[in-house]
């Protein structure tokens, strides 16, 4: 019986490893990338923050340079509103300009309860 040899040049290598081809990018450009958006993004979230602190000082300026206006208004509605009760109570009453029997303030009954 003649004995197998192997073909004339031999066999071919045997493939052993996984022929994989690299997907996607290296992980030193992806961490970059990531790093680049990521501090891109930190600088938006400052700038917005420090707008909004602007905008926040802003608003309390403007209601301290607005509180004197509206006193005045608030001040102007009351003597306005002083004079119109005078002027309801002189013409109910007429003549007779209180309604009191005294000009000694007393309490009114229901606070003698909280005393």
């Amino acid at each position: 019986m003649p004995q197998d040899l192997p073909p004339s040049g031999g066999y071919a290598p045997v493939q052993y490893k996984r022929n994989l081809p690299a997907r996607g990018f290296r992980p030193s450009i992806v961490l970059f990338g990531v790093a680049g958006i990521m501090t891109y993004g930190f600088y938006k979230v400052g700038t917005g923050i420090r707008e909004l602190n602007e905008y926040g000082r802003e608003k309390m300026w403007s209601r301290i340079h607005l509180i004197p206006l509206l006193t005045a208004e608030e001040d102007r509605d009351l003597v306005r509103r002083h004079y119109a009760d005078l002027a309801r109570e002189k013409e109910l009453l007429g003549s007779q300009t209180s309604a009191y029997n005294s000009d000694k303030y007393a309490f009114p009954p229901s606070l003698y309860l909280l005393l």
